[in-house]
């Protein structure tokens, strides 16, 4: 295990850095990306690419202490099914932009609970996507389940629609650390559900699981991850969970003093690793884990694994549009994101007008800083010619970045005949050695711990 001492000295356990699912990240989003801009970053899309959808249902029955995201509590199906309604019209706006024969290589519902969702909304959502842009050959569709939120109407929809990737929200099995999250949800519904999914012919499934909990102990971590492998899943997230209650107010709930110390949490993921590797799985990135088998660990093996909004990814594909309110769209000019409120996004729908709010137009520099940055997180290496010939990075300026993490972060970094390299003992500090090729302020408030 790295040395804690020397972790202490470089400033890892009071570190607050970007998980980089983007970059540049979306505090340094601004005002000067509206609608027009995404209509046209559409427009530009070539006819017949294959390209990413994410469909953001921003609804849950009943709201999770420990969550972040932007969720709002529903003891009804109504304002589900009203939002789904608005959905449908903005598919149909995207329709008139949208260049002849695009196809989806990725398909993704998230939230919030998509499968709150009725079986009913769930087949015409499906539908109305599919009609503007069908589903690329070997493409992958896949949904945000709620094992408390799920039932086999809304399975079979699901799979009849095509899902065909799964992914499970699980944070952890033990009875007291869900109770002081406010996430009730027993290992017996969890497996049910699994055994639901693969029952339809649904070959992957994904599922996340939380360390940094509070009252989280090395002995419930191993407990909750051997449970978890007893569900067999092909992609594990092991992600370190964020107390932001200065942002997301819902964590107020949660008592600060009942929270491992950040070297506590080293412990707990290194824990919940080994397990992990233990059982077979290959470690990607910094906190995915995958069979073997699984397209993301051939993806990281072939040099191809990537990063986005959801995590690591093998997803390639040069434009991302993001649907709902708060969602992010990604394109090869920029970033766009719709209205974060429900009302505003709505209301914008409803008028026959995109309801982008702000984003971020790229520079050069953003994109081999970009790709620096992704590189590191994705590979724990980068590659000083690929930068400089594919990305157009300035030479004296990269090595000048490249002299400085060396500098900073001594032995927990190998200089490469064509780069840099983050060995194993530095790779928990790869977060901190990317915000060295990052040229945007960062904020402490707007980020989470680095471990």
């Amino acid at each position: 295990m790295t040395d804690v001492n020397q972790l202490v000295q470089l400033g890892l356990f009071d570190a607050r850095v970007p998980r980089y699912t983007s970059y540049p990240t979306a505090p340094q989003f601004s005002a000067s990306v509206a609608g027009s801009d995404f209509s046209n970053w559409v427009k530009a899309v070539r006819p017949y690419t294959e390209i990413s959808l994410y469909v953001h249902v921003p609804f849950c029955r009943r709201l999770c202490w420990f969550c972040a995201c932007r969720t709002q509590g529903t003891s009804s199906d109504a304002p589900v099914i009203a939002y789904v309604k608005s959905l449908e019209q903005e598919l149909e706006l995207l329709r008139t932009v949208l260049p002849e024969g695009v196809t989806l290589a990725r398909l993704h519902w998230g939230g919030g609970t998509p499968t709150l969702m009725p079986a009913a909304q769930i087949r015409a959502l499906a539908r109305k996507i599919f009609e503007i842009a069908p589903m690329a050959k070997g493409g992958e569709f896949s949904v945000e389940i709620d094992p408390n939120e799920i039932d086999e109407a809304r399975l079979d929809a699901l799979a009849d629609v095509g899902m065909n990737r799964a992914s499970i929200g699980v944070q952890d099995f033990d009875a007291e650390i869900q109770a002081i999250i406010g996430r009730d949800q027993s290992f017996e519904i969890t497996k049910s559900t699994a055994d639901a999914i693969r029952e339809r012919g649904i070959g992957s499934l994904n599922a996340d699981i939380l360390y940094g909990l509070p009252e989280q102990s090395n002995r419930r971590i191993s407990e909750s991850i051997q449970k978890l492998l007893t569900l067999n899943p092909d992609r594990i997230a092991l992600y370190g969970y964020a107390h932001v209650p200065w942002m997301a107010r819902r964590q107020q709930m949660i008592p600060s003093d009942t929270l491992p110390r950040p070297e506590e949490r080293l412990d707990l993921f290194d824990t919940a690793r080994r397990l992990l590797l233990w059982d077979g799985y290959d470690e990607i990135g910094i906190d995915h884990f995958a069979r073997p088998q699984d397209a993301l660990a051939k993806a990281a093996r072939a040099g191809t694994l990537r990063r986005n909004f959801q995590g690591y990814t093998d997803d390639t594909s040069p434009v991302l549009i993001g649907l709902g309110a708060s969602s992010i769209s990604r394109f090869p000019q920029g970033y766009a994101q719709n209205a974060p409120a429900t009302a505003q996004w709505k209301k914008a729908v409803e008028a026959r007008q995109f309801a982008t709010t702000r984003g971020h137009v790229f520079t050069p520099t953003d994109h081999w800083r970009g790709r620096a940055i992704e590189a590191l997180m994705c590979d724990f290496r980068l590659s000083r010619d690929e930068l400089i010939e594919s990305y157009g990075a300035d030479p004296a300026m990269l090595d000048a970045l490249i002299e400085r993490v060396v500098t900073r972060f001594g032995d927990f970094v190998k200089r490469t005949r064509d780069g840099l390299f983050i060995p194993h003992e530095g790779q928990p500090l790869t977060r901190m050695i990317a915000t060295v090729f990052d040229e945007y302020t960062l904020s402490r408030e707007g980020h989470s711990s680095a471990i």
